[in-house]
This record gives structure tokens, sequence and C-alpha cells, in this order.
């Protein structure tokens, strides 16, 4: 009884349902009468081997979340250092030197309380260095998914947010997928149970409420309004693997301050998952 307990709590920390490993088909498990099994011979795919009820689409978005990610469609550089240029993405939806300083922040992904953090922090010094300071926020998850978390955050503000799916802006700047100890190490999962601003389930049942999901669990094509952040619409593989509405909880995060003429001064990958990396730093070697 205590196990099932304490396994009901841990999956409603990382916002699971207490059914979500519940595999068992709803359907009769009776033959039909061309003789094959209903749920068991339905396959997702023609070249899939596995039955459409073990579809990592069956899973809640928070859960999907959690599952191995497509690969971005770039490969993953080296993260510049103090010194080197900035790297430009695939579509250009990162620009500099345009003569203002900018600093930008690659999220881990919406609903993340350590990402919360950041973002407030990020949120704090655009308001503070209006009109002299570029702040940028890089969000990997779902568009929609994106602008709730953010709404819920209390709004943008001075922060410019661009949208990244497919996760090649990460790729360019080297920030690719943490491991096992990213993830698990003893501080994280301490710091983990101390935060109180995971909105993952807020966010999700948002984005399923507002009918924001296609058939495949993506996220539809949003009209884009004067003030949304501008994205190439994901590639045709966006359909394949779990959902990326969400985002991915393995993916890494990263801080970068990048001068007026397009130089990187300041570099720093999330060394674990709950790693808040030092904005006051980032600034300071700008001058702010």
């Amino acid at each position: 009884m205590f196990a099932s307990l304490t396994t009901k709590l841990a999956m409603k920390k990382v916002g699971l349902p207490s059914n979500a490993l519940d595999f068992s088909s709803s359907k009769s498990s009776s033959k039909s009468n061309d003789g094959s099994v209903p749920g068991l011979d339905e396959l997702e795919e023609s070249n899939s081997s596995w039955p459409a009820w073990m579809s990592t689409k069956k899973l809640p978005l928070t859960a999907q979340a959690w599952l191995s990610p497509v690969p971005p469609p770039v490969p993953i550089a080296e993260c510049p250092k103090p010194g080197d240029l900035a790297p430009l993405d695939r579509d250009r939806q990162l620009t500099f030197g345009n003569g203002k300083p900018v600093i930008v922040l690659f999220l881990r992904c919406v609903g993340c309380a350590f990402a919360q953090k950041s973002f407030l922090a990020l949120r704090e010094l655009a308001i503070k260095n209006q009109g002299a300071l570029a702040c940028v926020a890089v969000s990997h998850s779902s568009r929609e998914a994106t602008r709730k978390w953010v709404d819920l955050l209390g709004g943008a503000w001075n922060v410019e947010v661009v949208v990244d799916e497919e996760r090649a802006v990460y790729a360019a700047w080297g920030l690719g997928l943490g491991g096992v100890w990213y993830m698990f190490n003893p501080t994280t999962q301490i710091q983990g149970w101390k935060e109180k601003g995971w909105l993952g389930v807020r966010v999700a049942n948002s984005v399923q409420r507002t009918g924001g999901l296609n058939d495949n669990g993506n996220n539809k094509q949003q009209k884009q309004g004067p003030n949304a952040a501008t994205a190439a619409p994901p590639a045709g593989g966006a359909s394949e693997g779990p959902s990326t509405v969400m985002g991915n909880k393995w993916q890494q995060s990263g801080l970068f301050a990048v001068d007026g003429r397009g130089t990187v001064v300041w570099a720093a990958k999330a060394l674990r998952a709950d790693d808040v990396m030092d904005l006051n730093a980032a600034a300071a070697v700008l001058g702010f």
C-alpha cells in the first residue's frame, strides 16, 4: 500500500496523472471475425512495431516532455566562448551587431521552476535597462505553450521571446541534451522539491483545452500577431517521436552576453537542470 502511495505522490510531483503508466487497453481482447486482436494488430504506422495503444502520443503532454526528442535539424555546434562571434542560426532568428548589447537566455522548458526563476530575473533586468540593453529569451516549447506560460508569469514586458521548437537555435549555440546526472543529481533533486513554480500541468491543460493540438499531439500552426515571436514551422519530422508542445526536460539551458559588435563576451552552459546562471555577472561584463 505504501509503495503504491509513494509512486502516486512522485508521479504527481512531476506532473503525471496516477494512471499515466496504465497501458491496459479499453478494447476487448477477443478476436474479431478476421482473426485480428483489436488494439494489438492496429499499428500506429506501417513501419512501426508498436501497437497503436502503446504510442507515445497517448501519453499526457507532461509525460512526453521526459522522452527522447527528435534530434534538431542541424548538428550541435561547440558552445561559443568569450571572444567568439555570436553564432548565426539557420533561420537567422537571432541577430547581433547593430550597436546594442544583447543578453540571450536559452530556457530549459516551459513550466519548469528553474526556467521561471531565470526568466523573471531576465525580465527585471530588461525593465531596469530599457532601451539600452536587449534581452532575449529562447524557448523550445511550442508557441502556444510558451505564450501561456509567459502569461502566467505576468507577461514578457521588455523581453523578446523567440520560439525555437525544432531546437535549431539551441544547436547553433552548442546546447544539446543533458545526461542522467544533469537531471538526477542530488542537488537538482533537492532543489526541485523546494521550488514551487512548477506550472507544466497548468500550461498543458490550457493548450489541450483551447484546442491547440492536432491529431498527432503537436502544436497547430498559430496565427502570428504583430508582437508574436518569429519561428519557422516545424519540419515534417516534428510529427515523429514525442510531442514537442511542452519542450523537453533534458534540454540544456544557457546564458550569453553579446556586445554591440556581435562578439560574445560572457558565456555559460547550465551544469545541472537547476543551474540558474548569473544574470548579474553577464550584465556587468556589458557595463550594466
